[in-house]
């Protein structure tokens, strides 16, 4: 098989370096050549993904930021080859979906959304690795759902990714649980850590504090980008989530301490219900 991959950074060189690894042939394409070149020389694509190698690729790749990715598409989609399956990698459906379902209707290829669940505070080509998404969820945002076909043709394809399920949804649905699950913990978790008691903690914390902190770094640029594209929901999420700190600010405030020990133990039990599925 012939493989495309927009955007050789942690997701598509670790998507590249996976096909490689099982034996097929990579072009790659990523904004920054000095990146892309260091990508062919270090073996993790064979070549240059251009107007011509473009048309060998069976599945096409594109793993960049939401705009980045229908922008390649749409100035791209009249080289790709008829027949030809493409999915791109962005943590937004929506979005993408709306304006790449028309592109591979006119030029007859397949397009399907993807998110792969995987990933590191580690962005870059550097950090890549074949085996990041072994055993790792993958969701699938297809054009149609009544073609059993192509949802067998996605998971042939896939396999060399080492994907450990895969998850068939909705835009929609997609979008509105990756507010709560992804974007609300890095916003927790950015925020959380711009207390002024953060560059004074040492010694004094342990896992939870690790825990909370991880996804704390993040590449601003991409995730100011993934949650403007799906404020709706994750406004919805944040609201939630202040009325609910709110109540634990309150039970606080006023000395309640069975109040306080409600307001735990109820988080408590959801936490453990949650595991226990």
């Amino acid at each position: 098989m012939t493989v495309g991959v927009v955007g050789v950074g942690l997701i598509g060189g670790s998507l590249a370096k996976a096909y490689k690894a099982s034996g097929h042939t990579v072009f790659g394409y990523d904004a920054d050549e000095s990146i892309l070149g260091f990508a062919q020389l270090s073996g993790a694509i064979d070549g240059i993904l251009d107007d011509g190698t473009i048309k060998k690729c069976e599945m096409i790749f594109i793993a960049v930021n939401p705009g980045d990715a229908v922008a390649y598409l749409e100035k791209s989609a009249h080289s790709v080859a008829r027949g030809a399956l493409v999915m791109d990698c962005c943590g937004v459906k929506r979005h993408v979906c709306e304006r790449c379902f028309p592109l591979a209707e006119k030029y007859g290829f397949t397009f399907v959304g993807g998110h792969p669940m995987a990933g590191s505070h580690r962005s870059g080509f550097k950090n890549s690795r074949a085996d990041l998404f072994r055993g790792a969820y993958m969701i699938i945002v297809p054009p149609v759902y009544d073609e059993p076909a192509l949802f067998g043709r996605i998971e042939e394809i896939l396999k060399p990714a080492g994907f450990g399920h895969l998850t068939f949804t909705t835009a929609e649905t997609h979008d509105k649980t990756i507010a709560f699950s992804s974007q609300m913990a890095h916003v927790v978790s950015n925020a959380f850590i711009k207390s002024p008691m953060a560059r004074g903690h040492k010694g004094f914390s342990a896992g939870s504090y690790k825990d909370l902190t991880r996804v704390a770094r993040l590449d601003a640029k991409m995730w100011s980008e993934l949650c403007i594209a799906n404020r709706d929901f994750l406004i919805g999420e944040l609201d939630v989530f202040i009325e609910s700190v709110t109540r634990y600010r309150d039970a606080l405030a006023a000395g309640d301490i069975n109040k306080t020990a409600e307001l735990f133990g109820e988080g408590s039990r959801i936490k453990e219900e949650l595991d226990d599925r």
